[in-house]
């Protein structure tokens, strides 16, 4: 391929004055300097826009294109800054090393100088800061931060600064609960916030087969299988409803009975109970305490109470602080694991609603009620005392 031919601004000139003022024709004068005729005629072109500026050459432009290529490289840098402040939210308020730990993790995406520049901090620092020595306080925190993290996302990402904090120092660490929530503010930990909504008053219900409320919102029990409390809810999937029955002992705040149905019937209670009944091996002297559900009242239920000899009690009509205790455990389940999914079949809530009771509620999930322990590690140190 033939190198592209080049002219220099004289010829150039001296080209289009044989045209101008001399009147050679442009085919003419292309001819005789053998230039392509079309090329003449843009160079001709070009003296008549602006004589003073045509021709600029190597590099050089015409004061127009110089003003955008000025205006594109501001706009350019206009446009990373404000990506800087978006990225940065509110790290302008924090300290230094926040600061350069910004820059030193986007360097790849803006430059060092602009990002410097744009978070108020000087470049050199910034270089000195990364060769320098991390302070004892630093290399704390940044294990300690890791530790947060842990703990966080082990518990679902359901717990807050107060139940990571007896986390850590169950595993050995000593710290302050607000170091932990500066540490979770640091890394954007945020638990799902309890949903506070109350359930719907359903009014007075028959009289036949009611007890009273001979719990009286008592809610702690001196040992284990004294005061249970039971209630059901319903989960939705994409096959329809499933119920949820749970009995929970208020010594420990544990679920030691629960039983899933498609339907909401006296058996779907019968079942969780029964679950109770056989774990904790047929106790005596136990008080059962619910709602006035008709899945309660029922015929069938209040038998079954009898016959184990349980004595029944229930919350007054419409009154849902009666079974606070059973309430919270339903808001707990629905905000840490429920509510943010969506479950095709009823299987898939049977599986995750197992999941949560057997393997995290009982056994790991510190209880705030229980000085943050789980309820399982509850009864066993009562056991050991």
């Amino acid at each position: 391929m033939a190198n592209r031919r080049q002219f220099s601004k004289e010829f150039k000139v001296e080209a289009v004055r044989l045209v101008k003022e001399r009147g050679v024709s442009i085919v003419q004068a292309a001819k005789d300097l053998n230039v392509h005729e079309n090329v003449l005629r843009k160079w001709v072109h070009a003296v008549s826009e602006d004589a003073s500026h045509a021709f600029p050459g190597h590099g050089q432009l015409k004061p127009e294109q110089l003003e955008i290529a000025r205006l594109r490289k501001e706009v350019a840098k206009l446009k990373m800054e404000r990506d800087i402040f978006k990225k940065s939210r509110r790290l302008l308020r924090q300290g230094i090393d926040v600061k350069f730990g910004f820059v030193a993790k986007h360097r790849g995406i803006w430059p060092v100088a602009l990002t410097c520049d744009t978070l108020g901090v000087s470049r050199s620092g910034f270089y000195a800061w990364l060769t320098r020595t991390p302070c004892k306080r630093r290399t704390e925190n940044e294990q300690l931060g890791r530790a947060v993290h842990h703990s966080f996302i082990q518990s679902d990402r359901t717990y807050g600064a107060r139940r990571v904090w007896h986390d850590l120092l169950a595993s050995g660490y000593r710290c302050g609960l607000h170091r932990v929530e500066r540490l979770m503010q640091a890394q954007a930990l945020r638990a799902r916030p309890r949903r506070r909504s109350l359930p719907i008053d359903r009014g007075e219900r028959p009289v036949i087969g009611i007890a009273a409320n001979v719990l009286d919102r008592q809610f702690d029990a001196s040992a284990p299988n004294r005061k249970w409390v039971a209630d059901f809810t319903y989960i939705w999937s994409a096959e329809g409803w499933l119920y949820l029955a749970v009995v929970l002992d208020l010594y420990s705040r544990r679920v030691i009975g629960w039983s899933m149905k498609a339907e909401m019937n006296a058996q779907l209670v019968a079942d969780a109970l029964m679950m109770a009944v056989w774990r904790r091996g047929k106790p005596e002297s136990v008080m059962h305490h619910s709602d006035r559900g008709s899945q309660y009242t029922s015929e069938q239920f209040q038998r079954l109470l009898l016959e184990l000899g349980v004595t029944c009690s229930m919350s007054r009509a419409g009154n849902v602080w009666d079974n606070s205790a059973m309430e919270s455990f339903f808001s707990s389940l629905k905000t840490e694991r429920l509510s943010r999914k969506m479950f095709r079949t009823r299987d898939d809530i049977r599986a995750e609603v197992f999941d949560y009771i057997e393997r995290f509620y009982n056994p790991v999930r510190r209880h705030s009620t229980l000085g943050y322990v789980s309820p399982i590690d509850f009864e066993q140190q009562a056991q050991l005392a």
